[in-house]
């Protein structure tokens, strides 16, 4: 009997712990902290990664050398001999670029696709005896690329004579939104914006009856317009967001097309109840439609628009007009790849990548998940580092990077936040050897600080986060050297 008990024993003993339940080792597994509302969708998480995308301005302008069309112009007029936008989005590609964007309809109201609503459009056109689709040569050419497409539909119509009557107009403009949207598939963005002549006839846009139609046919766009829903305007068409400049902000204050509301645009809300981001609109070239007498941008002045777009939590949408042969020139390509490359040489290399990371605090501690190294990998939205929540240590939260022996050569810093759980960053600081170098506002998906002068030779970089909502979730850091910023002081 002793025996059997000793064994019966030691037979529950074992079965016991085999069978003890596994979550009690899970619930020692740290959690991640809670988000700060309001969040992105997947959408909109998917266009901040794009950082760049092309705007495309074509249609009868393009013809008559103008930037604002009368309405009067003669269809005729449109005849892009050579039109190829396969062209196009070879341009696109090379450049890295995702998304682009064509005006189907500009303020002229002349139609790029054969609209059943209106003559004003590419049936009365020469270019193709009348029966040509531009916006479906468009859609067809990015689609094969793997890029994909968005659409400017412009409120603003001084051809159509609805126009002036809001029911008949709204009526009008309706019928256009779903013959696009029913026709063409997978758009992922669609412009709205209130440009308009202060002595052109009144019309009530009805705005949430477009927003509303647009998701039902299209529930994965993006908006665009003042007052989103999904992306907002920046404020200026210079390509330069606010150097505060939050992703919040609150959509009630914001009617579309209203004066006065251009800085709330450019720097958003850090109290914002809606998750609207910004696009910056800037072109290539002086105006938005080509014009032969004009040239593109140097690869100077691209490149701090991109500082001031990409680098201050936006998205850069830089417009590439075609001519009228129906091609992007030469020069326009030839200037934008060069735009990519020096993007791609600027970045290609995180100087901070092999150098000794050290921080305040780690959640969870040493094996929590949250530590150091998830900065200097290459996933900027599910991995991050985030310290205690200890309020100890609440105003102490900062990142270090330790040079080798040859120490640190570099003349820009990036800093990105995990936005996927919210903007956080409302104050921090940056300092070289122990020298404040930086004291900045946002961060957001990505901030880029060019640093004045010659490069920086140093020992040390540190980033302490001095104001921030909750706890920061800091998902890349980043120290790089910029050949093009070196030259400008440099230059002999």
């Amino acid at each position: 009997m002793p025996k059997l008990c000793c064994s019966f024993f030691l037979f529950m003993t074992l079965f016991l712990q085999l069978n003890k339940p596994c979550s009690s080792s899970l619930e020692q597994l740290p959690t991640p902290p809670l988000p700060i509302l309001p969040l992105p969708t997947y959408s909109q998480l998917k266009w901040q990664q794009r950082e760049i995308i092309m705007f495309l301005h074509f249609g009868v302008n393009t013809f008559s050398d103008s930037e604002w069309g009368t309405g009067h112009e003669n269809p005729s007029i449109f005849n892009p001999t050579g039109l190829n936008t396969t062209q196009w989005a070879s341009v696109a590609e090379e450049a890295g670029i995702s998304l682009m964007i064509l005006t189907a309809k500009h303020h002229d109201g002349f139609c790029l696709w054969p609209s059943k609503y209106t003559k004003h459009s590419v049936i009365s056109s020469t270019w193709q005896n009348g029966k040509g689709d531009v916006v479906q040569e468009f859609v067809n050419a990015a689609t094969h690329k793997g890029i994909d497409v968005g659409i400017y539909l412009s409120p603003w119509d001084r051809h159509d004579s609805r126009y002036g009557h809001d029911l008949l107009y709204n009526e009008y403009y309706l019928g256009q939104l779903q013959e696009l949207l029913k026709k063409y598939e997978n758009v992922r963005e669609i412009w709205f914006d209130g440009a308009k002549d202060p002595k052109a006839k009144n019309v009530s846009y009805y705005f949430s009856d477009w927003f509303s139609m647009v998701k039902e046919l299209q529930s994965s766009i993006n908006i665009f317009s003042d007052a989103g829903t999904d992306v907002r305007w920046v404020g200026n068409e210079n390509g330069m967001a606010g150097d505060t400049c939050w992703s919040t902000i609150n959509r009630s204050s914001l009617a579309i097309g209203s004066p006065g509301i251009e800085q709330y645009l450019n720097t958003g809300d850090p109290r914002g109840t809606d998750w609207l981001p910004a696009e910056c609109d800037v072109s290539i070239r002086p105006g938005w439609f080509w014009h032969k007498s004009e040239s593109p941008k140097k690869l100077s002045e691209l490149l701090d628009i991109y500082y001031t777009s990409v680098g201050r939590n936006c998205v850069l949408i830089l417009n590439v007009p075609p001519n009228t042969t129906g091609l992007i020139s030469d020069n326009d390509a030839h200037r934008l790849k060069e735009f990519r490359t020096a993007i791609n040489t600027i970045f290609h290399k995180n100087i901070a990548e092999g150098c000794y990371v050290k921080v305040s605090s780690q959640r969870g501690g040493n094996e929590g998940g949250f530590g150091p190294e998830n900065m200097l990998d290459s996933d900027h939205l599910g991995s991050y580092w985030t310290p205690r929540e200890d309020n100890k240590i609440k105003d102490d939260h900062w990142v270090e990077i330790w040079g080798n022996d040859g120490g640190l050569r570099f003349n820009v810093i990036g800093i990105q936040e995990a936005i996927g759980f919210g903007q956080r960053i409302k104050k921090y600081e940056i300092y070289v050897d122990g020298k404040l170098l930086i004291q900045g506002t946002t961060i957001g998906y990505k901030r880029l600080h060019r640093l004045d002068g010659d490069v920086v030779h140093a020992h040390v970089v540190r980033i302490r986060f001095i104001e921030v909502r909750g706890v920061p979730l800091i998902s890349s850091i980043g120290l790089y050297f910029d050949p093009f910023w070196y030259s400008r002081f440099n230059a002999t």
